[in-house]
């Protein structure tokens, strides 16, 4: 089981990474991608994947940090994209909801990121919240230019699900479908899923799995929770998490074009 969204930059993991990784392994993951959100984070994500083995990165930003775009940005990215072991653009997209940035700035840098993934024919890792309707006016003109595109940590409606399979877009499912009040929504959509559209991630150290028992001190999501989650996705799906697992491990192969 691939976990396709790993923030192992965070500063929750500077004190035992390597620990984290390994107990990550040893639960059973065949693999991780971490996750690049600004241009150092980015940078510190791709040294990680070269540190670990079966770790891969993207490079790009984040919605909340698209007031930082510059074209001195967008070379480092460029730079970094091109670099061993990074295989997306991301994560960029909108954020409506928190507008760290202001929907301008992060309509601008998403759009960059979009015509810098179709020039390097890269896949995108994309995040999309509270603007479902500008993100896809936005992403389709490109979607027949890029290899391929995953939406991590779906939380939308039904109807913007349908729209992005419609589309072709990958779907990253987290820990949040394992939450009794906000989650129930998207795991009643999950059977709308076909298997070869489906990914799973953490999303670590955020949304730590609200049934998890017993629950670390810390409140800190890890990668090696993510056999609980595809557990659960497979429960609520009617399916085998086995099975689930080689089907969701055989779509990040065929994205990022990655084998482990």
């Amino acid at each position: 089981m691939f976990d396709i969204g790993v923030n192992l930059t965070s500063a929750q993991f500077s004190h035992d990474c390597d620990e984290v990784v390994a107990l990550a392994f040893s639960a059973g993951l065949s693999g991780m991608l971490i996750t690049g959100t600004n241009p150092e984070e980015s940078e510190a994500a791709q040294q990680l994947a070269q540190r670990y083995t079966r770790c891969w990165s993207t490079v790009g930003v984040h919605p909340h940090d698209s007031s930082r775009w510059s074209l001195a940005v967008e070379e480092k990215i460029r730079r970094l994209a091109q670099l061993p072991g990074v295989v997306a653009v991301g994560e960029c997209g909108l954020d409506f909801n928190r507008n760290f940035s202001t929907p301008d700035e992060q309509e601008a840098a998403f759009s960059a990121q979009l015509v810098l993934a179709a020039e390097l024919n890269m896949p995108v890792f994309m995040h999309c919240r509270e603007a479902h309707e500008r993100f896809m006016t936005l992403l389709k003109p490109w979607l027949d230019k890029l290899p391929g595109a995953v939406l991590h940590c779906f939380t939308g409606t039904r109807e913007e699900l349908v729209d992005c399979l419609n589309h072709g877009l990958y779907i990253g499912i987290t820990g949040w479908v394992c939450d009794e009040r906000r989650g129930l929504g998207l795991r009643d959509m999950l059977p709308l899923i076909p298997a070869d559209r489906l990914m799973v991630e953490t999303d670590a150290p955020w949304l730590l799995p609200r049934d998890l028992s017993p629950k670390p001190a810390s409140r800190r999501n890890e990668p090696a929770h993510l056999p609980h989650i595809i557990q659960r996705v497979a429960q609520w799906r009617g399916e085998d998490a086995q099975a689930l697992s080689i089907r969701t491990d055989e779509n990040v192969k065929r994205l990022f074009g990655i084998d482990f």
